[in-house]
């Protein structure tokens, strides 16, 4: 029996777009760009009170439409300023072995993220290390030792241009 991934959540109410008010949208621009901002800021910045904007807040996240409050940390600051692409094909796609790959890239804090995708590879994974030393032994780790993995290829990034999680909202 498989146990149950520790990072699922709790299934929220489907939100389409289109459920959005303008109210909730210039709220959301206002969390995605600093969710530290007091709220008289965010109500001030939508023409709404303080406590309709901390209702609407709550409403957002329990709908799952605000699905983290998080920090984002600098890489480098931290000791890991190498990131690292890996594209990853597999050799079965039979959902229990897809479901075990899955597994053990949701256990590995190295991987940033990890996208099941379409074409020529299957997942796409984002990696941030201290160095290329640590590569070896987390390639033995997540590619080789859990096996169903046929090929992967490692791209490393020499410069990040562009990290962002935040979404354009159309307002």
């Amino acid at each position: 029996m498989k146990k149950k991934n520790s990072r699922s959540k709790r299934k929220a109410p489907i939100v389409r777009a289109a459920d959005l008010h303008y109210f909730d949208l210039g709220i959301l621009a206002a969390v995605q760009a600093n969710n530290l901002q007091p709220l008289r800021e965010i109500a001030r910045s939508v023409n709404l009170s303080a406590p309709a904007v901390a209702r609407r807040l709550q409403r957002l996240r329990a709908e799952g439409v605000i699905s983290q409050d998080v920090s984002i940390l600098d890489a480098a600051a931290v000791g890991r300023p190498l990131t690292l692409i890996v594209e990853v094909s597999v050799e079965s796609e039979l959902v229990e072995k897809l479901d075990d790959v899955r597994e053990r890239f949701l256990a590995s804090p190295e991987i940033q993220q990890c996208y099941y995708v379409t074409g020529e590879v299957d997942f796409i994974l984002i990696i941030t290390l201290a160095n290329m030393e640590e590569y070896e032994p987390l390639t033995r780790r997540l590619f080789f030792a859990g096996g169903n993995i046929k090929h992967f290829k490692t791209l490393v990034a020499m410069q990040r241009v562009k990290v962002s999680m935040s979404l354009p909202l159309n307002r």
